[in-house]
């Protein structure tokens, strides 16, 4: 390999570098959900405990 390809080669790299860390920054930019607590906090209208049947028929 010649000094010509191996400047271009790192050339290369670092431009790969540069663009997968701008990627990354800018993937990691949203929120972080530290807290950790969820919309969830119940179920939604099942107020009463259900009863299973047997079929009779």
């Amino acid at each position: 390999m010649s000094t010509d390809d191996q400047t271009a080669t790192d050339e290369m790299k670092r431009k790969f570098k540069e663009a997968l860390d701008k990627k990354n920054a800018h993937h990691r930019s949203g929120e972080a959900h530290l807290d950790g607590d969820s919309a969830i906090h119940g179920t939604h209208g099942a107020e009463t405990k259900r009863t299973f049947r047997r079929k009779s028929g």
